[in-house]
């Protein structure tokens, strides 16, 4: 039986931050846990987007590859899709969709993830240019991306909603991955406007987190040096 009410993670943001960026999980592993989700690959190698099961990345030039069951990741979200339709929504901001996916409250202190189908008129997005060994760090890492913009564009909006009390094994509020159904653009979201969508909600009870403890080198890390939530405030 598929568990709609679990989120499950591999890695966490910030075992990115010093540059720990070595695949630790197979894409055929992710998906045992889901058929939607977000996430990047080794050495930050572009922007993921899980849709209806099957993985796409969107690499540094732009374009919308189908990502291999043996392709690894670093960081990765992914859950059984139930969603619950909430709301259309129409000439929305991005404080309009939090609003909205909030359904007015203030914060949330729990995990949930939002999805909007509908049309763009206007949406920006990154891919970050693959770090290779020894890896940057995230901060570095990410100086190095390409900026993707696109007007009235149809396509996929999938979020990932965290609590403020787990910044740093996520982002607190939102994650958001973009792709447009005709692949033009797609990627991590940096801004965007909705043109006309529909806006559906699912809620969490419980977050699966999966570590890489076979990997030594996150295992000897001290993360207590890292300034963990000022570098994914800047990057993200």
């Amino acid at each position: 039986m598929k568990k709609t009410n679990v989120l499950y993670q591999h890695g966490t943001l910030a075992l990115l931050v010093p540059g720990l960026l070595a695949g630790t999980l197979k894409m055929e592993d992710l998906l045992k846990h889901g058929d939607t989700g977000i996430g990047t690959g080794e050495g930050l190698d572009g922007e993921l987007i899980i849709l209806d099961g099957i993985a796409y990345q969107v690499d540094s030039a732009g374009k919308v590859n189908l990502v291999s069951p043996e392709f690894t990741m670093p960081f990765a979200n992914s859950h059984y899709a139930d969603y619950q339709k909430v709301t259309t929504i129409a000439n929305a901001s991005p404080v309009d969709f939090e609003k909205a996916a909030l359904q007015g409250r203030p914060n949330s202190n729990t995990f949930f993830s939002v999805l909007v189908k509908g049309t763009f008129s206007y949406m920006k997005t990154r891919a970050v240019v693959k770090s290779e060994r020894p890896f940057s760090t995230l901060a570095e890492t990410a100086q190095k991306q390409s900026i993707f913009e696109a007007k009235d564009v149809t396509g996929t909006f999938l979020s990932y909603y965290s609590p403020a009390l787990f910044n740093g094994a996520a982002v607190a509020g939102y994650h958001n991955h973009f792709l447009a159904s005709d692949h033009s653009i797609g990627g991590h979201v940096l801004d965007f406007k909705i043109a006309e969508g529909t806006l559906f909600v699912q809620t969490f009870d419980t977050l699966e987190q999966h570590l890489p403890v076979d990997n030594s080198e996150f295992s000897a890390h001290d993360f207590s040096k890292d300034d963990i939530a000022g570098i994914i405030s800047q990057v993200e």
